[in-house]
C-alpha cells in the first residue's frame, strides 16, 4: 500500500493561482502582499514565481507577477 502526502492548503492555493487563464496566456496576475504572506508565505511565493521563470514586481501592497519569461522593461 502506497501512502501519499495530502496537499496542504498552501499547495492548493499555489496550484489555483498558477492555473489561472492569465498565467496560461502569458498575462499578469496580482495579489495583495499581506494575503500572500498569510496564505503561503512570501518566501514560498517568491520561489514558485522564480521556478517558473516569471517576473515579480512589488508596488504598494500589491505583488504583480508577469507570467512570461521574456525580458521586462520598466518605462517611466
Amino acid at each position: 500500500m502506497e501512502i501519499t502526502a495530502r496537499p496542504t492548503q498552501a499547495d492548493v492555493w499555489i496550484d489555483q493561482m498558477f492555473s489561472a487563464k492569465a498565467v496560461a496566456e502569458g498575462g499578469v496576475i496580482r495579489r495583495n502582499r499581506n494575503w500572500v504572506a498569510r496564505e503561503v508565505g512570501r518566501e514560498r511565493f517568491f520561489r514558485e514565481v522564480a521556478a517558473r521563470g516569471f517576473h515579480l514586481l512589488e508596488t504598494g501592497d500589491q505583488l504583480v507577477v508577469v507570467c512570461h519569461t521574456g525580458k521586462v522593461y520598466l518605462h517611466f
